[in-house]
């Protein structure tokens, strides 16, 4: 039976109209959030800055942990954390320089439109940090589900 052998660190990051900043990898076909797989020895909020760092070129401070996501998948099911990634001012937009052999674009979207941005268990992490964000809580789920 496969164990759980990997994770992944993501950013939820705002712009000034409250927009979720999506980025576009040149690896796969769908859109995603900044972040990366988490490396051996790493904790999983420096492997969200680090990957930010390395995918937009942005220095930030990452906030408090909002989403821990078990996500099943063939190799091995995978734990994904997503982590509040602040407000995005014009100048820290500005500032960003994508990574080009990994993300080809950028853009912001309001919360209700990530569905057609992104894959559905992505839509669901994505809307469950968004509301942990507002409420001051974290969430936990399970590909992408609220536990009942």
């Amino acid at each position: 039976m496969p164990a759980v052998v990997g994770s992944a660190a993501g950013a939820l990051f705002f712009d000034e109209l409250g927009r979720v900043l999506l980025v576009e990898p040149t690896y796969k076909p769908r859109w995603d959030i900044p972040g990366g797989v988490i490396e051996s020895g790493e904790t999983p909020s420096a492997a969200c800055a680090r990957e930010v760092a390395e995918e937009l070129g942005l220095t930030v401070h990452v906030g408090r942990l909002l989403v821990v996501d078990w996500a099943p998948h063939p190799d091995g099911d995978e734990v994904r954390f997503v982590f509040d990634g602040g407000l995005l001012g014009a100048e820290s937009v500005a500032a960003i320089r994508l990574q080009v052999d990994e993300l080809a674009s950028f853009a912001f979207v309001p919360p209700g439109e990530v569905g057609e941005w992104l894959p559905p268990r992505l839509v669901r992490r994505v809307t469950a940090a968004v509301a942990a964000r507002a409420d001051g809580t974290i969430r936990y789920l399970e590909h992408a589900e609220p536990l009942r």
